[in-house]
């Protein structure tokens, strides 16, 4: 029988951290009849908030433009604690790259769609989003990074 503790992954709480929406070309925008071109960009960190605590922020910024003029633009950082115990060391960075946000997003996507709505204009609807190869994006590019370092 084993005495080594079971793994723990436990989601404590999922909450907007932060929420910009800005329509600075109003209300002329609203007459404009061209279609904006969308511009999305992610970004995700976690940290530690105490013992086996996690805070996973999901970051996604929608800029929508029409030529130079910018249609609207909103910010979301959704964010969750998260109790991860008895993990090894090597898998802890994966389950706050991956999992965690992969539980964020959803929430996130819905906090962008809203306020886009609210603000006039069809909801954006952001695709879903790969964590995985996302992490194993960033990993390659470390390991090419520190090559390169080594090479030097």
């Amino acid at each position: 029988m084993s005495t080594a503790a079971q793994p723990i992954f436990n989601i404590e709480k999922t909450y907007v951290r932060d929420l910009s929406l800005e329509v600075p070309n109003a209300p002329h925008i609203f007459m404009e009849g061209d279609t904006p071109e969308v511009e999305i960009q992610l970004q995700t960190q976690a940290t530690p908030v105490g013992e086996g605590l996690f805070e996973s922020v999901v970051g996604v910024t929608v800029t929508a433009r029409i030529g130079e003029k910018t249609v609207f633009l909103v910010e979301v950082k959704q964010a969750g604690i998260f109790r991860i115990q008895h993990v090894p060391e090597q898998d802890l960075d994966p389950i706050l790259a991956i999992a965690c946000p992969n539980i964020l997003f959803p929430f996130a996507r819905e906090v962008v769609a809203d306020a886009v709505n609210r603000a006039g204009f069809p909801p954006v609807l952001l695709a879903p989003v790969n964590f995985e190869a996302v992490y194993q994006q960033r990993l390659a590019e470390a390991q090419a990074a520190a090559q390169s370092a080594m090479v030097q």
